[in-house]
């Protein structure tokens, strides 16, 4: 497949990580499993409200679906890399939350949804990697020492909250704003694993004025009617295939 390109953004969500073996929470086996073993739908699980009221369940069912520290990049990811080495991708827009883009060599990579790497001390600010998370025991609580004016130490003890975009939280501004940016400005805009549904990050692909859009999803979305092209088949396979000049 070939275009002649010169300023590309790409759109993905968790049709761009299923391929290196993360799950889709929202896929109809994911809310399948939720329901069964929660009793609710993975958004409610997922949400603020939810994190605040039961983060022992929160927790239990964020380190099973959706902390995956050691996954690698797939054949996706190195692509985008390489594009934009190449001079001819300007950003990666993700709602993905697992860094799989920056570990494949992307340099631009906008977190519409934050990230499973970055997670802090609702008390003190301190800041944990993800296998921190991962090898607690129920909820995870921060082991820093706190010094006291009277010589006395103890342990702060705050609930460590993943730095990712809860239900009912919102988007960074800062991140929405570029995002906006690079769309506006970009001649092709590549749309990948995502059904394009989830909000508001679904609504920045309406920013997009350039000739080429192009779609690669598995299943149908609202934008198939609206693209230059639309592609059935693996991320990673096509995007590897890609040949811009």
């Amino acid at each position: 497949m070939r275009f002649f390109l010169k300023n590309i953004v790409f759109f993905g969500g968790a049709g761009v990580s299923t391929e290196s073996g993360i799950p889709d929470f929202r896929s109809e086996g994911g809310i399948f499993q939720a329901i069964n073993e929660y009793g609710v739908r993975p958004e409610v699980i997922l949400s603020h409200t939810f994190f605040m009221q039961n983060p022992e369940v929160f927790f239990k069912y964020y380190k099973k679906t959706l902390l995956y520290p050691d996954a690698k990049p797939n054949d996706c990811h190195k692509a985008l890399a390489k594009l934009e080495e190449m001079g001819k991708l300007k950003a990666v827009v993700t709602q993905n939350i697992d860094d799989l883009h920056q570990r494949a060599g992307s340099k631009n990579v906008l977190e519409l949804h934050g990230s499973i790497h970055r997670n802090r001390c609702l008390k003190c600010a301190r800041f944990f990697p993800p296998e921190y998370i991962r090898d607690s025991d129920g909820i995870p609580v921060c082991d820093r020492e706190v010094d006291h004016q009277k010589g006395t130490r103890s342990v702060c003890g705050g609930v460590i909250k993943p730095e990712v975009v809860l239900y009912e939280e919102g988007l960074d501004d800062d991140v929405l704003s570029e995002a906006v940016h690079h769309i506006r400005q970009a001649d092709t805009m590549i749309i990948a694993g995502t059904s394009l549904t989830v909000f508001p990050a679904a609504s920045l692909v309406h920013y997009f004025k350039g000739q080429n859009l192009v779609l690669i999803n598995r299943d149908v979305t609202p934008m198939d009617e609206q693209a230059t092209l639309v592609i059935r088949d693996s991320v990673g396979k096509v995007l590897s295939q890609l040949n811009c000049t």
